[in-house]
Parts: structure tokens; C-alpha cells; sequence
């Protein structure tokens, strides 16, 4: 393995290792961002950072049923029969 260039360094403890705090603010990660690791034939590791949605209810576009709703009058009820 090649150390002409390294950019950080952290140590493992147990199963986990810390990301430099220099790496994560370059790469913008942030927590619930996941890390997608993938191992090359020739044994270098790639790294990919899949940032999470904005938020819970980023994908949420709202009810799409037939029955007309009253939000604050059924709110507390809605999924019980």
C-alpha cells in the first residue's frame, strides 16, 4: 500500500473508527449519513457517502386517498377502526 499521500489518520477501537473531523466537514458528512464500503480486487477500499434526506417526511406528498379529511378533527384517529 502506497503512503505518498495521507490525508488523516484514525485509530479503531472495538469495531469502530472515528472520522477525522477535517475528512467529515470536506465531505460534508453528517449524522445518519451512511458510509458505503466497497473493496477492490487489488485490496484498496472505496468509500461512499450516501447523505440522508432532509428529513422524515421529505418523500411524504401527502394523503392520496378518496375520503375527505378534517386534519384536526381526525388526526388522533386516523388508522383505527
Amino acid at each position: 500500500m502506497s503512503t505518498d499521500r495521507v490525508d488523516a489518520e484514525s485509530k479503531v477501537s472495538g469495531n469502530q473508527a472515528n472520522i477525522p473531523a477535517r475528512i467529515r466537514r470536506q465531505l460534508d458528512i453528517d449524522d445518519g449519513d451512511r458510509l458505503r464500503w466497497t473493496v477492490e480486487e487489488d485490496g484498496t477500499v472505496q468509500v461512499e457517502v450516501v447523505h440522508r434526506r432532509g428529513g422524515t417526511f421529505e418523500d411524504f406528498t401527502g394523503y392520496d386517498g378518496e375520503k375527505d379529511t378534517d386534519a384536526t378533527a381526525d388526526h388522533d384517529g386516523w388508522g383505527v377502526e
